[in-house]
This record gives structure tokens, C-alpha cells and sequence, in this order.
């Protein structure tokens, strides 16, 4: 549980650890033994609870909810809601990731010790690819977190090169996407057709719509993409 203090401290049980990352991949804002944490890292990791306060209000606000309409949905009082708000108040796990989930955010944002600014400069050494599976035909570079208000994600999508590349399957998603063609040339396939693109071309559609990147040779592609949600 937490202490109320503006730096508290809480057991992590398993469910808190299945539904949040290694805290050792996130800069969790929190006051714990990381032993606790699926990593078995034994370290100290503090709590800003203004911050965790500010996203939630900002989200709340946002969503053009009343302070007592997310109580009511937690189950707790509009007093303490406030409170946590305010970062005067510390509050169990449980509490805020009912308050996560009212507000439709993923509890690891709230947690993740980042607070939402008008600007955020991100180094290219700070930057990695990540893929799901070697079949996927590309690899991703996030540009920026997903902000929960901007509701906009840069990527840049790395094609991978034709004799290595097996994807035939396309792709769906429910945001729009505005693409970039910023290296290589590439086939477009999209809800049944193919679209021949090369470095400078540009692209908009509605994700719902079965789409795909192909390469057209082995030098590869560089696609800056931009998820729009709605």
C-alpha cells in the first residue's frame, strides 16, 4: 500500500506485475523494490505523485469528465480523487489503475514518470527498432511517444529488403495513416490494388482497409508514417 506522503512506497503483487512492464524498461515514478518487479532487480525507484495527478487530470478534462462521474465509476469519493489530482495524496495501485481504466489509459502511462509537455526532443541515440516477429516484413523506429492528446504517432517503417522479406499477409488498424516515402521505392498494396511509391512520394488512407508495404528490391525502404487516430 502507499503511505501518504509525496513520496510513498506500495507492495507489487502479481496481477500489478502482469499488467505493467518490467520496471527496468520504464521509468516508473514509483517508491519499490524493483526485486518485486518480473526483472528481480533489487533497487529503490521514486514517486512523483504530482505528476501522476497532472496526467490524470489532464485526460479527465480532456474527456470532458466531472470529477465526481470518475469517483462514482472507481468507486471512491470525489474528495479523494481530488486529492490524487493534486498530488496532496498517495492511493493504492488498485485505485489508480480503476481510474486508468475510467479514463481509458493504460496504467503504465500514468505510472511512467513523464509528465505531458508542449515539447518533447528526443535524441536519435535514444531511438530503437523494435519488430514483433521476424515475419512482419518491416521494422519500426519510434519518433516520439503517443501522446494521450496530440493523438499522432511518428514512425519511421524500415522495409525490409525483398529477398529477405516473406510478408504477403496485409495489414489492418483502426487509424488513418499519412505516409512519407524517405529512402527506396515501394509497392503499396491497398484494399486490392498496388501502388508503385518512391523517395518523395506521399500517401494518406484509412487504416480499416486491408494495406501493405512491399519491397520492389533488396536496397530496402525508409516510410515515415504517422497513426492518426480518430
Amino acid at each position: 500500500m502507499f503511505f501518504a506522503s509525496r513520496v510513498g512506497s506500495f507492495f507489487v503483487g502479481d496481477k500489478w506485475n502482469a499488467s505493467i512492464p518490467c520496471c527496468y524498461k520504464i521509468n516508473f515514478p514509483l517508491f519499490y523494490d524493483r526485486e518485486d518487479c518480473i526483472c528481480r532487480r533489487k533497487e529503490r525507484v521514486t514517486i512523483n505523485l504530482e505528476t501522476i495527478g497532472q496526467k490524470l487530470k489532464q485526460v479527465r478534462l480532456k474527456s470532458k469528465h466531472t470529477q465526481q462521474q470518475v469517483a462514482d465509476q472507481c468507486g471512491i469519493s470525489k474528495s479523494l480523487l481530488s486529492k490524487i489530482e493534486n498530488g496532496q495524496t498517495s492511493s493504492a495501485v488498485a485505485t489508480l489503475s480503476k481510474i486508468a481504466e475510467s479514463l481509458d489509459v493504460p496504467l503504465s502511462w500514468v505510472l511512467d514518470g513523464h509528465p505531458e509537455t508542449d515539447l518533447v526532443v528526443q535524441p536519435k541515440a535514444e531511438r530503437r527498432l523494435s519488430a514483433d516477429d521476424e515475419n512482419m516484413g518491416y521494422s519500426l523506429e519510434l519518433l516520439a511517444s503517443r501522446s494521450r492528446f496530440s493523438r499522432i504517432e511518428p514512425t519511421i517503417v524500415h522495409v525490409t529488403p525483398k529477398d529477405f522479406n516473406d510478408r504477403q499477409e496485409p495489414y489492418t488498424h483502426t487509424q488513418d495513416e499519412f505516409i512519407y516515402i524517405v529512402e527506396g521505392a515501394i509497392e503499396l498494396y491497398y484494399d486490392g490494388k498496388t501502388y508503385y511509391m518512391e523517395k518523395g512520394d506521399t500517401g494518406h488512407f484509412k487504416g480499416v482497409k486491408p494495406h501493405l508495404f512491399m519491397p520492389v528490391d533488396n536496397d530496402g525502404a525508409k516510410i515515415l508514417t504517422v497513426f492518426i487516430d480518430d
